[in-house]
């Protein structure tokens, strides 16, 4: 790759986290561990909901198809559970590349 295409690269990068910056972070509060603890439990709890209904649709089964209304039942709680993931990966993402300030020092929870 030429020198000037790593350089718009890097200013591409520049502007993109500035930019996301500036809109992120004043409409988000600053956060701390404490603050995303409810978050990972809401997923975990979402997680064991979606495979809670697997096992007991499983359960019921005798090894035959499911009936619709379960698979219905299975897929809102993976359409839940995935949305949560995504939600989380996006906040990740935010706090990694620096779009959000994050409360300094160690939380006592």
């Amino acid at each position: 790759m030429s020198t000037d295409n790593n350089r718009l690269l890097l200013e591409l990068e520049k502007h993109r986290r500035d930019i996301n910056r500036e809109v992120i972070n004043p409409l988000l509060p600053e956060l701390a561990l404490a603050d995303l603890k409810p978050v990972l439990a809401m997923v975990a709890h979402a997680r064991a909901d979606y495979i809670k209904t697997l096992l007991s649709i499983a359960d019921g089964s005798e090894g035959e198809s499911p009936a619709p209304e379960s698979i219905k039942e299975l897929k809102h709680r993976r359409e839940t559970f995935q949305e949560l993931v995504d939600a989380v990966n996006a906040l990740e993402s935010v706090i990694s590349r620096d779009y959000l300030d994050v409360k300094s020092g160690r939380s006592h929870s």
